[in-house]
């Protein structure tokens, strides 16, 4: 028998908001949830939701995440490189703003951020993310809630 999917977040760039939509998910169906940081990270207490603190340094968390991620497991990221590792390894990859990144999807985004990483090293303002709006923390509900139907068995 197969261990159940999980949610695996990238939790140094994600938004409270957000991790308050997962810990109530993982009270509300005991799907279990996992951030990972660089950093002590606050969590509810609840056998469903842990964290996983690494070391500092470049990818070190999302290392950590490709590492242990499983086919089937959902991963909460904004790093398109990681959302492109763990859709390879068979795992979907949701933005906090509700994106879900597809395998048809993520080399036109992984192309994005190179081009914007490119124009931000040739001295190019492309100004930061806009705050996080209600129908951003609508939509990733929303994706969250659809994984969730889809991937867990029926309450009884």
């Amino acid at each position: 028998m197969s261990e159940a999917p999980r949610i695996w977040v990238d939790a140094d760039a994600c938004p409270v908001a957000i991790k308050e939509i997962l810990f109530r998910a993982a009270q509300r169906t005991q799907v279990h949830v996992t951030l990972v940081a660089n950093h002590a990270l606050r969590t509810p207490p609840s056998p469903n939701i842990r964290s996983i603190q690494v070391p500092p340094g470049f990818d070190v968390a999302d290392n950590e995440i490709v590492r242990h991620v499983n086919p089937g497991d959902l991963v909460v990221t904004q790093d398109i490189p990681l959302a492109a590792a763990v859709i390879g390894k068979g795992a979907l990859a949701i933005h906090p703003r509700g994106e879900l990144y597809t395998a048809e999807t993520i080399q036109q985004r992984l192309g994005m951020r190179n081009f914007m990483e490119e124009l931000r090293s040739s001295g190019v303002d492309t100004g930061g993310p806009a705050a996080l709006h209600p129908r951003d923390k609508q939509a990733f509900g929303n994706q969250l809630d659809r994984w969730l139907a889809q991937r867990l068995p029926a309450p009884r």
